[in-house]
């Protein structure tokens, strides 16, 4: 990443030869003018203490759980304190030559590397440029498709395999208010819709190792249908969410959480996108022409997800939307508890597997059920869930699914009453009933795509293209979407960048370059 002035340039990465464990992050200072750094480190969100110490070659910082150094070779650091905290100021002239700052996360090595800047830098550029160079983009806004395709593998942790939803933690859904969450973790569900579109722009790997930590996660619990919404990078139990006093928030919206109560929810939906993934995976398997496209472990982990489907379907649940209030029965979950079983029968069919006998009967009872409880003949649309009036856009998907055909006439309605409900200009909200919290929320840009593509299904090719245009323009020249948006205030809102909002951007841009039918 580059920051320029006039006569001034910022270059940040991240060098990718660093040791397990470690982290690290570069800043290159090149310019003719003069600049004052600060490094003022706050560990544990500000919650400890920590202490600098000058060394030749940089700074030490102590009192932090993991080690912690700056190389800073050259520089000349005056350290002060608040009395509470310490923080080194430094005036350095780049016109002599490149000010190099490097910030090395587990480790207390300062010693110099044995690459030179620029062959680092050059590594580090081609780690990204050789991954994005083999990728099948849409040719739709190539260059934004691209940026949205780092970002997706961007929230992979290499390590483990898991997938984050988003990097950062409390950035506001409302300026000032309390819809603060901690997203840096690992949904099953996002995760799962993250690998799928990694896989649909030809990057298989990802989905691989993450179906790999899926299978470790599932040996941590007594069945599927026990698995958790969401997991630390590391496959473990989440601590309980906690608020941190100490810290205001984003333009004084509080609180900022850690964890995610999340975690403890009933979120049935989550099957779906595990069996999609597993099916895109093993189509794409195929075409390169692999003879096991399937694999046994794959199949075995599909099988699972619909026992879980089987054992708790018919319960009601929190839902996508993670609602902070009593479950309900979703649309959306009893729709992807249908694609669980709908696509685990497909891909048996494709792949020679055997189902069990139940499964078609599962498949039909599912869909018998949401076809007659999820109407509402009273607002002319699918609703959010069974006990309500109220509308939600992931109801959308019961025909972007294909549990209903995209030409009856209810599809078209709901799509009609989404778009008059739940949209405002540019976004679309997820719905407009009480949810519980106090304060608002944006429109979230996955729902916009979903609309997008719900368009195109109704035939709307015009407002679908006008839509995606909006979207587009809210990615702004740095290519980064946020969880949600602002129509009135033209504003970011949420967790920022956010995988759901990238990965929608990317399925419709592959969409619509497609020829219409």
């Amino acid at each position: 990443m580059q920051t320029k002035w006039a006569s001034l340039q910022v270059t940040d990465y991240l060098p990718h030869d660093i040791g397990q464990g470690q982290t690290a992050l570069t800043r290159v200072i090149t310019g003719k003018a003069t600049a004052v750094v600060t490094f003022a480190p706050r560990p544990e969100f500000g919650k400890a203490w920590a202490s600098l110490e000058p060394d030749v070659d940089g700074l030490r910082i102590l009192g932090t759980a993991d080690p912690m150094v700056l190389r800073s070779p050259g520089v000349t650091w005056n350290i002060v304190s608040d009395g509470s905290q310490q923080a080194a100021h430094a005036e350095v002239d780049p016109s002599n030559g490149p000010i190099v700052l490097e910030l090395r996360l587990g480790t207390d090595d300062l010693s110099e590397h044995p690459w030179d800047e620029v062959e680092r830098r050059r590594a580090s550029e081609a780690y990204w440029k050789d991954w994005a160079d083999g990728l099948d983009l849409p040719p739709l806004k190539r260059d934004l498709m691209k940026r949205s395709a780092l970002t997706l593998r961007g929230l992979v942790h290499a390590e483990s395999g898991s997938i984050m939803a988003a990097a950062t933690t409390s950035l506001p859904e409302d300026i000032g208010g309390v819809r603060n969450w901690d997203y840096r973790y690992c949904w099953l569900r996002d995760a799962a819709l993250t690998a799928a579109a990694l896989v649909d722009v030809g990057s298989t790997a990802e989905a691989e190792n993450y179906l790999s930590w899926i299978h470790g996660v599932l040996e941590s619990v007594s069945g599927p249908e026990r698995l958790h919404p969401l997991y630390t990078i590391w496959g473990l139990g989440l601590p309980p969410e906690a608020v941190i006093d100490e810290l205001p928030g984003y333009a004084g919206s509080r609180p900022v959480r850690v964890g995610n109560a999340a975690n403890q929810q009933v979120q049935l939906d989550v099957f779906g996108p595990i069996v999609e993934l597993v099916s895109a995976l093993a189509h794409a398997r195929k075409a390169k022409g692999s003879e096991n496209g399937l694999s046994d472990d794959d199949w075995e982990l599909v099988r699972a997800m619909v026992e879980a489907v089987e054992r708790r379907w018919f319960e009601p649940d929190h839902g996508i939307w993670e609602i902070r209030d009593n479950p309900r029965h979703h649309v959306y979950s009893k729709v992807m508890g249908w694609i669980t079983v709908d696509r685990a029968i497909g891909l048996a069919e494709t792949f020679g597997r055997t189902t069990e006998p139940g499964w078609a009967s599962l498949r039909n009872t599912i869909r018998e059920e949401v076809l007659a409880n999820g109407w509402n003949e009273e607002v002319q649309s699918f609703t959010a869930a069974y006990d309500g009036t109220d509308l939600d856009a992931a109801t959308l998907f019961i025909g972007l699914s294909g549990l209903i055909d995209p030409a009856d006439p209810r599809f078209a309605a709901t799509v009609t009453a989404t778009e008059a409900e739940l949209r405002s200009g540019s976004t679309v909200y997820r719905y407009r009933h009480d949810d519980g919290l106090p304060g608002g929320e944006g429109g979230f840009h996955l729902c916009a795509a979903w609309l997008v593509e719900a368009y195109l299904l109704v035939g709307q090719r015009a407002e679908a293209e006008a839509l995606f245009a909006q979207l587009v323009s809210a990615a702004g020249p740095t290519g980064l979407l946020s969880e949600e948006y602002d129509p009135i205030a033209e504003r970011s809102l949420g967790n920022h960048p956010q995988a759901y909002s990238h990965l929608g951007l990317l399925r419709c841009a592959r969409l619509l370059s497609a020829e219409p039918a």
